[in-house]
């Protein structure tokens, strides 16, 4: 099963936690299935696209780098945007504590709101690469993976389940 989320900013992305919600409380019981996970995380306050599936072989291939499947995302900034920064994207950023990530794609649609596309997840990263530009990230959404976009239909906490071929030629390009 594959079903596609909305996720809400509050909710874990995760299977379970004693203490908080989690995107698997969003799901009603009869879609739950055992082995039922997220495709990868997304920060507690960050919302949008997340797939939840109980196919790991297909989770693993969305999450790793070596598939390069571009993971698109909306941030609201709380200064401006600059061309050296779009410039430092797109020749990888160096994180603070060394960490180096891959070439990302960094386009401004406001002057503090812009498109930031990765193929890569690393801990808390738009946020990291942003901090090195000087820059806080106020509000992320993830809006795409792959060619599958997160419909404007789709209010904060609802769902869809997908169909395969869906899967496999938006996210796999198969």
């Amino acid at each position: 099963i594959y079903i596609l989320i909305n996720k809400p900013s509050g909710v874990l992305t995760a299977t379970e936690d004693k203490n908080q919600y989690t995107v698997l409380d969003l799901i009603p019981k009869n879609l739950k299935r055992k082995k039922l996970a997220p495709v990868g995380r997304l920060d507690k306050d960050t919302t949008g696209l997340l797939i939840l599936t109980d196919d790991g072989d297909f989770a693993h291939r969305v999450i790793s780098p070596k598939s390069n499947i571009e993971k698109e995302y909306i941030a609201e900034l709380d200064g401006d945007i600059t061309e050296d920064m779009v410039q430092k994207f797109s020749s990888g950023v160096i994180l603070a504590d060394g960490t180096e990530c891959m070439p990302a794609k960094l386009r401004k649609i406001e002057s503090n709101v812009a498109s930031i596309t990765i193929k890569e997840g690393k801990y808390h990263q738009i946020k990291r690469m942003f901090g090195t530009v000087g820059l806080g990230v106020n509000s992320l959404k993830r809006i795409r993976i792959g060619d599958l976009y997160l419909p404007d239909s789709l209010g904060f906490g609802e769902f869809t389940v997908l169909k395969n071929d869906i899967i496999y030629k938006d996210i796999l390009g198969k």
